[in-house]
């Protein structure tokens, strides 16, 4: 059995959390034995059904106590090992987390890039650029493979010159594409949610982050409200920012022209019963799952154009927008999203999917390959 220890800050519904529970359910559990490390001692979203599936949720320390942090993580390996990988998805920290494991005598220590932090990395103080050059340096070092899961994530972690070193790759997260071949009731979602059946509705998932940018979003509904009174927004996810974006809302006098959601499992459900575009303004993003699954599910998408084009599977389905354009640039492209005509049939999206490396069947495949020979 090959035993992989998968290091993360939390197991919540994040992209690449996401994506490792699709792993987690579908892979050969007799074959591969994957169990988590996470940077806190609270219950997270997937603990529960991590737990149920056979699988292990560890905790040594924080990492902001890094002398803690190494001596419990040793422990950890010694306890629980042998294991055969350490994947790492703590992006810059990977670089502390691999140097462990190779004191442990881990022999495969993946660093794992799933986002393009590249714009705030430039404007690191003297001491946040020390400790960056340091992780970049110990990752190079002692790693064994580095994934990313878009071009600009891996130009972030492993350098510009990224393609010129075999050890670096991009490794593309997927999507369980089984829920959207599943016939939604358009009526009764909206039901549900108290949406009118005439609303034009502008849908988001994601966590509360700034790098979200869900307060320009508001502004972006506030201006398409000024156009089309009918026009609604759903928002799903959880977050710090969130009981601030709700505040905005309200002094906007837009809070009975959202839906607020949190913790769904539905997401398909949702995509395709409640919203009819898609509108996703990120400051930044490695490479989102959410927007391969509004994709999946047919919808047209509105987003900022400092997201990767790898995320593009579907093109006719994707516009892009500079943030520069303002809420009411952002607005009127909304309004040409409401009158165009459809791209694609209703399934389009998800036949498109279906044929790409975007589909979860695909990703285990090459995980597999990538544990047991090391190559993708």
């Amino acid at each position: 059995m090959t035993r992989v220890l998968h290091v993360l800050g939390a197991m919540n519904q994040g992209g690449a959390e996401t994506w490792l529970m699709h792993i987690l359910r579908a892979i050969d559990r007799r074959r591969f034995d994957l169990q988590f490390l996470t940077h806190t001692d609270r219950p997270a979203f997937y603990d529960p059904e991590i737990r149920a599936l056979g699988s292990k949720i560890h905790f040594c320390g924080r990492p902001g106590r890094p002398h803690e942090y190494a001596l419990g993580f040793l422990r950890l390996l010694r306890r629980e090992g042998p294991f055969d990988v350490v994947h790492s998805h703590v992006h810059h920290y990977s670089g502390f987390v691999l140097r462990i494991a190779d004191r442990a005598g881990v022999p495969m220590r993946i660093a794992h890039s799933h986002n393009d932090t590249s714009g705030d990395d430039i404007w690191a103080g003297i001491a946040r650029a020390a400790y960056l050059r340091l992780m970049k340096h110990w990752i190079r070092r002692y790693s064994t493979r580095g994934l990313a899961a878009s071009h600009p994530a891996a130009a972030a972690l492993f350098g510009r010159d990224w393609k010129a070193h075999p050890k670096w790759s991009v490794f593309y997260c997927a999507i369980d594409l089984a829920p959207f071949e599943t016939e939604v009731s358009r009526a009764q979602v909206r039901a549900e949610l108290g949406i009118p059946d005439d609303a034009f509705v502008i849908g988001h998932v994601g966590r509360f982050d700034a790098v979200k940018n869900h307060s320009f979003l508001i502004d972006v509904l506030a201006e398409s409200v000024k156009r089309h009174p009918n026009t609604m927004a759903l928002m799903v996810g959880k977050g710090p920012l969130r009981a601030e974006i709700e505040k905005k809302a309200q002094a906007l006098g837009l809070d009975g022209k959202i839906r607020f959601l949190e913790g769904r499992t539905d997401i398909a459900r949702l995509l395709k019963g409640a919203m009819d575009a898609y509108v996703f303004p990120s400051i930044y993003e490695g490479l989102p799952l959410a927007l391969l699954e509004a994709q999946a599910a047919g919808l047209p998408c509105l987003i900022s154009d400092t997201i990767s084009a790898d995320t593009d599977v579907a093109p006719s389905l994707v516009r892009r927008l500079g943030l520069d354009e303002g809420a009411s640039g952002w607005a009127q492209a909304v309004s040409g999203l409401r009158e165009a005509s459809p791209t694609l049939s209703p399934d389009g999206g998800l036949k498109v999917m279906r044929g790409s490396s975007f589909d979860i069947r695909s990703s285990i495949r090459a995980i597999e390959r990538l544990y047991q020979t090391g190559g993708t």
